[in-house]
């Protein structure tokens, strides 16, 4: 193709470099202005430049590519220096270099080059939202919460060693993707309260908060309600809802630990999370959107202004919980065996359910032996033991009224998860 033997690939690479071109001029030619102040380049420039890097890649010359690419770096340079206008931002040129190179890349790979035209047309469209984006939506906290996550997931992880130690007890890697998984958990929360905490603030942060600690979100609910600052029954409602997180979590810990249980739980687990769902947003429900009407303007933050994505601190403890209290079970198991895990699971699920399923799932994958028969059983008995904890922690901060709202919506999740996965075998 690059030696012009074959006509209609030749004609197809600059068909596919016009199209590019003009796609991207179009929408530099609605923001090029008239008159002297008017912009580098428009409809004309963008197409003659595409279709100039598909010639060039075409006739097999790597030379002629560069001297190209240098012409048109040179002429936006120059462009660049005599603008007088208002707003000398470069995006212009830079743009006019990325189609020149969208049209050699045509030669190589057309539905990659079209693709790459339309999210760079889109990154042109989009400039007053992305610039509000920037300026006044997002908040620091929130650009250094990212600049963390970025950091964690780019630098740091790759680092991480993936081979288990302590003869299998521990593997960092595993450690390291229940960190990332919680911090991106916790970002996605907070997201979903920036935009819509002002109608539904009560639900949503007690889902929020679920992804952190659904019990310790209990008992801070079950507080206000003893300390009479809030109503039993929207707080029970909020609690039950945090619940919800813990039946996603699950799936979360199971995807990351052992993949192959998601087939034998995520059933189980929708099952647990409608039933808190539909339990905790019919006592909340009200109460939710008074407050949203009490609100001001909806779909407005109510957060703090510098408030982060996501607590590192936070997150931290809980990946070192959970992989202390996995640590704990497999040791236990290896010692007694089954009895081992079992006790294992129910003491890790006094303090968390998360912990206690990773350190049962991380035995092995689901199979038709008597060793999967007993991690299911030991997941089922930690859910239980956790619900009556929750219970038990309810009782303790909010009162018998705050519980009694509380109690069935937390045993009746339970139930919902544990019943389908005994039925299931």
């Amino acid at each position: 193709m690059q030696d012009g033997g074959d006509f209609s690939a030749a004609m197809a690479v600059l068909a596919s470099a016009l199209g590019c071109g003009m796609l991207m001029g179009i929408e530099r030619e609605r923001r090029k202005g008239d008159g002297p102040h008017r912009a580098l380049a428009g409809v004309r420039s963008f197409t003659l430049a595409s279709l100039a890097g598909a010639l060039t890649a075409l006739m097999g010359s790597v030379a002629l590519v560069a001297v190209g690419a240098v012409f048109l770096a040179a002429l936006s340079v120059t462009a660049y220096a005599r603008d007088r206008s208002g707003d000398p931002g470069v995006t212009t040129e830079i743009a006019l270099l990325m189609a020149y190179l969208i049209g050699v890349l045509c030669t190589h790979d057309q539905m990659l080059a079209a693709a790459l035209a339309v999210v760079v047309t889109a990154l042109l469209a989009s400039r007053d939202a992305l610039h509000q984006f920037s300026r006044n939506w997002l908040l620091p906290g929130e650009v250094r919460s990212g600049l963390v996550l970025g950091a964690l997931l780019l630098l740091v992880a790759p680092l991480v060693p993936a081979e288990p130690l302590w003869q299998g007890l521990l593997n960092p890697q595993v450690v390291m993707r229940l960190l990332l998984v919680l911090l991106v958990i916790q970002s996605l929360a907070h997201i979903g309260r920036r935009l819509l905490q002002a109608r539904q603030a009560l639900a949503l942060s007690a889902l929020a908060s679920g992804f952190v600690s659904s019990t310790a979100t209990i008992a801070s609910l079950g507080l206000e309600v003893r300390e009479g600052r809030a109503a039993p029954k929207a707080q029970a409602g909020a609690a039950v809802l945090s619940c919800v997180a813990t039946m996603l979590q699950i799936l979360v810990v199971a995807a990351t630990v052992q993949p192959a249980w998601l087939a034998h739980l995520w059933l189980p687990a929708l099952c647990g999370a409608l039933v808190a769902g539909a339990w905790g947003w019919w006592q909340v429900r009200g109460t939710a959107l008074a407050q949203g009407e009490a609100g001001g303007v909806p779909g407005h933050s109510q957060l703090p202004e510098d408030s982060p994505m996501f607590k590192l601190r936070d997150a931290a403890v809980i990946v070192l919980l959970l992989t202390a209290i996995q640590v704990g079970v497999q040791a236990l198991t290896r010692w007694l065996g089954d009895t081992g895990m079992l006790v294992g699971a129910l003491l890790a699920s006094l303090a968390d359910v998360h912990a206690a399923t990773a350190a049962v799932l991380v035995r092995g994958a689901p199979t038709a032996d008597a060793s999967s028969q007993a991690i299911a059983q030991a997941l089922m008995a930690a859910l239980l033991m956790h619900a009556v904890s929750k219970s038990a922690v309810a009782l303790a901060s909010g009162g018998w009224r705050y519980a009694l709202a509380v109690v069935p919506g937390v045993l009746g999740h339970t139930l919902a998860f544990v019943l389908p996965m005994a039925l299931m075998g």
